[in-house]
C-alpha cells in the first residue's frame, strides 16, 4: 500500500496479500481434513481409548506422513497470522523485528517438539 504525500512516496507493509490468504485457507482446509480423518478413525474403535490406540493410529507411515503435513500446513498458518499481527499492530521496527524472530524460533522449536514426540511412536 502506498501512500503519497506530496513528493514523498511511504511505502508500508509487504504486498503479500492473495497468496497469504491463500495460503491461510489452505491450511486451515488441511486441518479441517486431517481432523476429520482423525475422528474416523476415533469412531472405528471399540472400546477404551487408550494409549495403545492412540500409538497405533499414529505409527502407521500414511498416518505419520498425514501428521508431519500438518503440523507443517500448522506452523505455516501460525506464522502467516502472527506476522500479519505483529505488521498491522507493532509500530517501532525494531520490537516488530524482535517478536517476529521470537515468533519465528518458537514455531520452529514446536515443530521440532511434535516430530520427536511423532517419531517417538
Amino acid at each position: 500500500m502506498a501512500v503519497n504525500y506530496g513528493s514523498r512516496r511511504v511505502v508500508s507493509g509487504a504486498h503479500y496479500g492473495l497468496r497469504d490468504w491463500l495460503m491461510q485457507r489452505i491450511s486451515a482446509a488441511l486441518m479441517a481434513l486431517f481432523t476429520l480423518l482423525l475422528l474416523a478413525q476415533l469412531l472405528l474403535v471399540s472400546g477404551p481409548i487408550d494409549y495403545e490406540v492412540w500409538s497405533g493410529i499414529f505409527a502407521q507411515t500414511w498416518m505419520k506422513f498425514l501428521t508431519y503435513a500438518l503440523i507443517v500446513a500448522l506452523i505455516w498458518h501460525a506464522w502467516v497470522g502472527m506476522r500479519d499481527i505483529w505488521m498491522d499492530y507493532v509500530k517501532p521496527a525494531g520490537l516488530r523485528l524482535a517478536l517476529h524472530v521470537f515468533t519465528l524460533v518458537w514455531l520452529v522449536g514446536c515443530a521440532g517438539w511434535a516430530f520427536q514426540v511423532l517419531w517417538r511412536l
